[in-house]
């Protein structure tokens, strides 16, 4: 599991994770392995939480191809509504993820993702379902002391990177899954439409 954490503050978003590898309860040393979990997609960031597979799958899906639009909801929800149907159809080892006693209609990633665009900080659960938020989110299995790190520190003067740092150094210091160093991204903020120029 990990840590990804993405804050909007001062016409600025930043994203940023751990890099720490698990294999169960089994940790790899950040000298010895270091995982990359944020992927660049043209404008936007993506960092995955979850099965560490992705990473090959994306890695091999968008290979070669136009980078999607991941710059609005819609369009990510577009994207991996195609993505769910491309990853039964050309990789065959993966296979929907709802438990037995799950009443869900709905399959299951088993991973969360977390974009950063210009136009907004975007999570995709599980079930695809798209989230965008106006001022930070944070998922993974260290993603509740993320949260609550961002919600006491958010409105002190503390820029957009420095709360990122401050929220992953929080779950690498209290769950187990996360560790190593920290990777931190930034972009500049799209304007909001009521405060473009002659809007």
């Amino acid at each position: 599991m990990s840590v990804a954490v993405a804050v909007k503050k001062g016409g600025e978003i930043v994203l940023a994770a751990d890099t720490q590898t698990n294999f169960g309860s089994f940790k790899v040393k950040p000298d010895n392995h270091r995982a990359a979990k944020i992927r660049r997609v043209g404008p936007v960031y993506v960092a995955a939480t979850g099965w560490g597979k992705y990473d090959d799958i994306l890695e091999n899906y968008l290979a070669g191809r136009r980078p999607p639009d991941l710059t609005t909801r819609p369009a990510i929800f577009s994207f991996f509504m195609k993505l769910w149907k491309d990853l039964h159809e050309k990789y065959s080892f993966v296979k929907d993820q709802c438990a037995e006693n799950d009443d869900s209609p709905f399959g299951d990633l088993d991973a969360s993702f977390l974009i950063a665009s210009p136009r907004g900080i975007y999570e995709v659960a599980g079930d695809m379902s798209v989230t965008a938020f106006e001022h930070y989110f944070a998922i993974g299995s260290g993603g509740e002391f993320a949260m609550g790190a961002l919600f006491a520190l958010y409105d002190t003067d503390l820029p957009a990177e420095a709360l990122a740092r401050r929220a992953v150094e929080a779950a690498i210091a209290f769950n187990v899954h996360c560790g190593g160093e920290i990777d931190v991204v930034r972009l500049r903020a799209a304007p909001s439409p009521r405060t473009r120029r002659g809007a």
